[in-house]
């Protein structure tokens, strides 16, 4: 068998490798962009290049529909038989997706500089893949006999609405109607990102705690779960119908669930485990992220000036602190138990993840605080380089573990 034949051998043996090591590539090409298309807003490498899209939707697209969800369907691939003692699901399913979904973005970037037309393909390669992605799971879903289908539920119907989502925008590119945009937009983050982090958390921080915690008692109230759903769902549709002061309304409930969740799921204890504090550490963001946001909307519903309080903060807060911490964690978990490895976070990741803490931290600090608004652009900068240099390291590590045979001989 010849290198390549080998590579291709590892990289197809289990769902997660493929669609991971696309993600990490993505991850960093997604990063570097925006690093790239800052330095020259700001000037410091000359003008940034003229595009076929607007640079701000061209970032939200690239992190909500073109980074997460490689890491979400490598994962749900691997937990969704798991969750229900389904069927394992097939090889050509879960490469097809990742083939049609980095062809997709491979097009996507090219149509940034070439045209439009190569963006329209690009989106509907993905959409293609993403279909793909969602029978496979729907299968598992409906063909298994498991009493408990809750979270599966929960994260099926969140990947419908991301597909819907990635549709609207398709629809915005080639209608140019800000409806369809706004609802891409509203639904990437409310109706299918958080969704289903919330679920994976819900289902596994609690799990994965009483694996190395002592005298650890579980702590799953579903109530709350639907609770935190129904608030991101009302979120969602007041930004929608144009309400945004009142989706306070939404927004502090689920920062008093989360709250909760992150005592009673033992945030503090957590942190003797450091492989373990990375999934709690992240989870804490989104009630810092929903306090955030009910602030915002409060500061609008009391008409308190004509400025909008906070700018992106809300919204970093929640995408880098919650998001993207989780799915490092998740992603290093996952990664190191699926190799044959130690479930052991070394010190230098630990780093990094900590420079994810850092970033968001800085992100959102020009925003919070009045004074640091004149050093906006330069923390934004700053913000960017952490976040690369942090995500790229990440990924020099363990990315060739993807392609690699497991340390302990085992398929998969």
């Amino acid at each position: 068998m010849n290198k390549q034949a080998t590579i291709w051998h590892y990289l197809s043996e289990a769902p997660h490798r493929s669609l991971f090591l696309v993600g990490t590539l993505q991850g960093v090409f997604t990063l570097l962009w925006w690093m790239l298309d800052l330095m020259g807003r700001y000037g410091v490498i000359g003008n940034a290049p003229i595009l076929n899209l607007a640079p701000i939707w061209a970032h939200a697209f690239l992190m909500v529909y073109g980074f997460f969800p490689f890491f979400i369907f490598g994962f749900l691939f691997t937990t969704f038989p798991n969750w229900m003692n389904g069927e394992k699901i097939k090889p050509r399913y879960y490469l097809a997706t990742c083939i049609f979904m980095a062809g997709g973005m491979a097009l996507f970037y090219a149509g940034l500089y070439i045209s439009k037309t190569l963006l329209v393909a690009g989106i509907a390669t993905m959409l293609t893949g993403w279909g793909i992605a969602i029978i496979a799971l729907l299968r598992v879903l409906l063909q298994t006999q498991a009493q408990d289908k809750r979270h599966a539920r929960v994260a099926s119907v969140a990947l419908i609405f991301g597909w819907l989502g990635m549709v609207a925008y398709l629809v915005w590119l080639l209608t140019d109607h800000s409806l369809f945009l706004d609802f891409s937009r509203q639904a990437g983050i409310w109706f299918f990102l958080l969704p289903i982090l919330l679920t994976v958390s819900h289902r596994m921080i609690p799990f994965f705690s009483s694996r190395v915690l002592e005298n650890y008692v579980i702590v799953r109230p579903y109530a709350l779960l639907w609770l935190m759903l129904v608030c991101t769902a009302g979120h969602g549709l007041l930004q929608l119908i144009g309400m945004p002061q009142y989706v306070w309304c939404m927004d502090l409930p689920l920062a008093g669930c989360a709250f909760y969740l992150s005592w009673a799921w033992g945030l503090f204890r957590s942190f003797s485990v450091s492989l373990l504090a990375v999934l709690h550490i992240s989870f804490a963001w989104l009630s810092v992220a929903m306090l955030l946001f009910t602030a915002q909307s409060l500061m609008m519903w009391l008409s308190v000036g004509e400025r909008i309080w906070f700018g992106l903060a809300p919204l970093h807060a929640l995408v880098i602190g919650y998001f993207a911490s989780m799915v490092l964690g998740m992603a290093s978990r996952v990664t190191l138990g699926h190799s044959g490895r130690p479930l052991v976070l070394d010190h230098f990741t630990w780093l990094l993840f900590l420079g994810f803490q850092i970033t968001t931290l800085f992100r959102i600090l020009p925003d919070l605080i009045p004074a640091a608004s004149a050093l906006a652009s330069m923390l934004y900068l700053f913000a960017a380089a952490v976040w690369l240099i942090c995500f790229t390291l990440w990924a020099a590590r363990f990315a060739p573990i993807y392609w690699r045979p497991r340390v302990d001989g085992k398929p998969g």
